[in-house]
């Protein structure tokens, strides 16, 4: 099941980390700095490419790829944004839409523009003129239903966000903290998207009709949902996720995403800008992320989709990942303008 982005920041919020200053970084290697013939990869804890991969990639490049992680995009974005003088890596994976216009506002990134593969370039960030980031993977956060509980009960699922706040769907739904986790944050930029100046009216809605707020989505997906043996039938996860959800047969899958309010979600990569920066290391990466074998490889080792839109999907995905025709949008400029203060007043109204 997915593991990308599932971790939160625990009780980290950016405001809190940027006033500590406290380091996040892990390492599964702790080799010394890169130099020529090293490339160090900074990334989120969930970065999973097939070991086979990174072994072509260092036998095609000559490069050594040195990998180290951190927790999620606002842990990885945070802390490049703490260190971009005195930098952690040569090239950064894992920036996604909800945070990169603040690494990108803060000047992490050196300009990289490499050749894109066909379909790539719809998902570029919006306002990002210096090429600062480039897009390697995309995925939908949508709330899901447990359609074989609501079966069971007898009960019709719900259709869309505004069906959430109906009494019937009273203590149903599980939510991952939008302060705590990447797609929590994404569902909240969906209903800011979808309802406007009235999303926090929304909100106070369904914290009034029992929707429950955990740290993160595993805890949200592995412990109250009810696929997982919890008690809530509803859960904010991933368009993809009805591909892992399949009944013995394989011929179909016990839950559904609904496909009103979504909101994409876009990974990036960046070299980092530094004196130190291994340069030509940094685009030899973002080039093999690009690459035919990386983008088809994302679906199963990172549950997303690959940017490149020839890339073959697994059989299951191409079944039962439905994805949404039309999106919640937020622009960039205005996500990191209202950031802070959207994430201060959704934590008054869940906290209340």
């Amino acid at each position: 099941m997915r593991t990308r982005m599932l971790t939160g920041l625990a009780a980290l919020t950016a405001t809190a980390l940027l006033a500590s200053g406290c380091s996040l970084l892990g390492t599964e290697d702790d080799g010394s700095a890169s130099d020529g013939s090293t490339v160090t990869l900074v990334t989120h804890e969930s970065f999973a490419i097939p070991d086979e991969l990174v072994k072509a990639f260092e036998e095609e490049s000559g490069y050594r790829l040195r990998i180290s992680k951190l927790e999620d995009a606002g842990a990885l974005t945070n802390q490049l944004v703490l260190t971009k003088d005195d930098l952690v890596g040569d090239v950064v994976f894992g920036i996604d839409n909800t945070f990169a216009t603040r690494a990108v506002d803060e000047g992490v990134f050196a300009s990289y523009a490499p050749a894109l593969p066909e379909g790539a370039a719809a998902h570029e960030l919006e306002g990002d003129e210096q090429d600062a980031l480039t897009p390697i993977d995309t995925g939908n956060v949508c709330v899901n239903v447990d359609d074989a509980w609501f079966a069971e009960q007898d009960i019709p699922a719900p259709k869309g966000l505004d069906d959430l706040t109906k009494p019937v769907y009273r203590d149903l739904f599980v939510i991952p903290g939008a302060s705590t986790s990447s797609p929590g944050l994404a569902f909240l930029l969906a209903t800011i998207g979808k309802y406007g100046d009235d999303w926090s009216s929304y909100w106070t809605r369904l914290v009034a009709n029992g929707a429950k707020v955990v740290k993160g989505w595993s805890d949200a997906y592995y412990t109250d949902f009810t696929f997982s043996g919890g008690d809530r039938p509803i859960v904010v996860s991933y368009d993809s996720s009805p591909a892992f959800t399949l009944d013995e047969s394989g011929e179909g899958t016990s839950t559904s995403a609904l496909l009103d309010g979504c909101f994409e979600q876009v990974e990036y990569a960046g070299v980092l800008d530094g004196d130190t920066t291994n340069t030509a290391g940094a685009h030899a990466v973002i080039d093999w992320l690009l690459s035919p074998e990386v983008q088809a490889a994302l679906p199963e080792s990172m549950y997303v989709f690959p940017v490149a839109e020839d890339t073959e999907l697994p059989a299951d995905w191409a079944r039962f990942a439905k994805r949404p025709e039309t999106t919640e949008r937020v622009a960039p400029a205005e996500i990191a303008t209202e950031r802070k203060a959207w994430l201060e007043e959704w934590t008054e109204i869940v906290s209340r």
